[in-house]
């Protein structure tokens, strides 16, 4: 399973570099469009961590486990995400100035290295439905991450930084309604399916099969 967990552990670095720099670099610009895509970020990186977790251990994580944790991940998102919407339309009636040009990088260090991420999965999610997902994802991801570059050129074009907590509040959306559908099919197989094994009780029985033989 190793050449399935270093691309997994490879692809939660980026994501983790990617979230320390809109969330690092979006506080102290008062850009709450990078904060929220930074918030973004959280819930691919609980995936990604525990897939790699699943991927470290022998016998996998159980199917319960993992909901669970989704489930748990995302009501933790939604709480955050309910505060910082609040804070986006405080921001909407009384706009805040914010410097434009960070947004603007720290988004397309984001999107790439959200494409980063999606590269490093793209060959093995051919093989394991639950890296495919988080690739489709992580490729989505690029695109999102690109709002923030949107409001902070609105920003330095307009000299108005009004685009940047209505991005906010779109990305928000990207939040929501996926956290939302997690906790409502809490009782469904989640994120990962039922027995996330990771191939290991297919392969032990293929060893079993042949020592036997």
């Amino acid at each position: 399973m190793a050449h399935r967990r270093r691309p997994l552990v490879n692809a939660l670095a980026l994501n983790t570099a990617a979230l320390v720099v809109e969330i690092g670099a979006g506080m102290p610009a008062k850009s709450l469009s990078l904060v929220m895509d930074g918030v973004h970020n959280l819930s691919d990186e609980a995936a990604l961590a525990a897939l790699v977790v699943a991927y470290s251990l022998r016998s996998g994580l159980s199917g319960h486990w993992l909901r669970a944790a989704n489930v748990l991940n995302s009501l933790g998102l939604l709480a955050i995400t309910v505060v910082l919407v609040w804070q986006a339309l405080e921001r909407v009636r009384q706009p805040q100035a914010i410097i434009g040009m960070i947004p603007i990088v720290a988004g397309l260090t984001a999107a790439a290295a959200n494409w980063g991420v999606a590269r490093v999965l793209r060959v093995p999610s051919a093989e394991d439905p639950a890296i495919r997902l988080a690739y489709v994802h992580n490729l989505g991801d690029t695109f999102v991450s690109l709002g923030p570059v949107l409001a902070g050129a609105v920003t330095l074009i307009t000299g108005s930084s009004v685009a940047d907590p209505i991005v906010a509040v779109v990305i928000a959306g990207a939040i929501v309604v996926p956290s939302l559908q997690a906790v409502a099919g809490a009782h469904k197989e989640l994120v990962w399916p039922q027995n996330v094994a990771c191939g290991h009780d297919a392969e032990g029985a293929e060893h079993a099969s042949e020592a036997s033989g």
